[in-house]
């Protein structure tokens, strides 16, 4: 298994990055995973010495280019193929790689995951999920939480299916219940989305549908997934995100269900829909992020999750 990785995304990059893959080498003594580490030369070489004990278990593509966090990602990605996200989707298009993780510009990873390994046949639109904690110390799936603000029901049953499969596959979570996120319980509540897509999702003989759930029920063991558009979704994840800078980084309160709220957990968020594992982590990656997103991109890999997908919707 050869996982690439852009050095250079990140407020903290490359050092976090550096000391991410430091960790993941000291704590996973699997040799079979190389690691395909790719940046810019004169700004990761200070910090080899990091990793020296471990040069034969990663490679170095250097970049000359830089994606910047303020770049419109379409025009960035095409006059910057020199970047280390363009280099590192070129790599995984042409399959020198098997998965890729960067915590660089979420637009321009998401732009260059469409150009390079492209939408399943058959997926209407990608999505992006996010764990977000449950007061039992387990975690619910939250899909989509940003790259999808306008839906149709047809996207919504389609993220159902593919929360469905990550949690079973990846996470080993049989037959997940799966809920659409609205305002009151009762069937017929909610916008005409959420309206349209319950009977849908009611209708569907792949997935294990629970119903509606509300707001209040996201942190509780009501459901595995709860299903909305990109736009509520997001709303949820900078509140869950507030709640925690509030509570633990302001307030000093020590909480184990609050510290489940730390991104770093989670280390990055899974492109699901697209030919290939990419995952997209925060912008203030810290080596701990690092570390678990590549050791969970390395769990999508094994799972053959892609494979799943492109079986389930072919045809």
């Amino acid at each position: 298994m050869n996982i690439g990785i852009d050095m250079m995304g990140g407020d903290f990059a490359p050092l976090e990055a550096v000391k991410g893959v430091q960790n993941y080498f000291e704590n996973n003594t699997d040799t079979s995973v190389h690691l395909t580490l790719i940046g810019d030369t004169q700004a990761v070489s200070p910090y080899f010495s990091l990793i020296e004990a471990y040069k034969n278990r990663y490679t170095f593509v250097p970049s000359t280019q830089m994606i910047e966090m303020d770049e419109h990602p379409t025009k960035a990605f095409k006059e910057k193929p020199n970047s280390s996200i363009a280099i590192g989707f070129g790599m995984l298009g042409l399959k020198k790689i098997d998965a890729f993780i960067g915590a660089g510009n979420t637009g321009a990873m998401l732009v260059g995951a469409m150009y390079s390994v492209k939408t399943i046949d058959g997926v209407l639109r990608p999505t992006i999920a996010s764990f977000v904690p449950r007061q039992d110390g387990r975690f619910n799936l939250l899909l989509d939480v940003g790259i999808n603000a306008d839906c149709k029901p047809e996207h919504l049953v389609q993220f159902a299916q593919l929360g469905t499969a990550y949690l079973d596959l990846v996470m080993g979570i049989e037959h997940p219940r799966v809920s659409l996120l609205n305002i009151g319980e009762e069937e017929g509540k909610g916008n005409i989305l959420a309206q349209a897509t319950y009977p849908m999702l009611k209708e569907a003989k792949n997935i294990n549908f629970v119903g509606n759930t509300e707001g209040r029920d996201i942190f509780l063991d009501k459901a595995d997934i709860f299903v909305c558009e990109g736009f509520v979704g997001n709303i949820v994840l900078k509140l869950a995100e507030s709640v925690y800078h509030i509570f633990k980084e302001e307030r000093k309160i020590e909480d184990d269900f609050l510290d489940n709220f730390n991104y770093e957990i989670y280390g990055g968020t899974p492109i699901l829909g697209i030919n290939a594992p990419v995952m997209i982590g925060h912008g203030i990656s810290s080596a701990r992020a690092f570390h678990n997103m590549i050791a969970n991109i390395e769990k999508i890999v094994n799972s053959k999750l892609i494979e799943a997908f492109q079986n389930s919707f072919r045809g």
